[in-house]
């Protein structure tokens, strides 16, 4: 029934201006603004609606995730960016935060967005069904 509408996630946030900095000028998304939130549209036509929402509570979970060929390469130029990588309690995370992957997944390594919704890098092309 649904196998053919154009599909998008959203996700909130209490500073939409501190998200189109973050997201536009820090990540180098394509943003637009609509609707009075945000609309992130990305390389593989994904999008992404960031909605204002005055009692906004961070996800608990990753909201968004950037496959990359080289994560040391991209935590290197994030953190340059001024942009502080989260530690888990229970992960071997190294030195730079990263998750060395394994059988059971790739190298990945977690952030947050100024409103505190949480993000991540990880080795791969972004295919899901392999």
């Amino acid at each position: 029934m649904l196998a053919n509408a154009p599909v998008f996630s959203s996700y909130s946030t209490n500073d939409v201006d501190a998200c189109l900095r973050f997201y536009r000028d820090t990540l180098g998304v394509e943003v637009s603004e609509a609707m009075g939130g945000l609309g992130l549209r990305f390389a593989n036509g994904q999008r992404i609606f960031i909605y204002p929402k005055p009692n906004h509570e961070p996800a608990t979970f990753t909201v968004l995730n950037f496959p990359v060929d080289d994560v040391d390469a991209t935590v290197d130029r994030l953190t340059a960016a001024g942009i502080a990588f989260e530690r888990y309690p229970g992960m071997e995370q190294d030195e730079k935060g990263i998750v060395r992957g394994d059988a059971n997944g790739p190298d990945i390594a977690w952030f947050k967005d100024p409103t505190g919704n949480i993000i991540a890098v990880l080795k791969g092309d972004g295919e899901m069904d392999r």
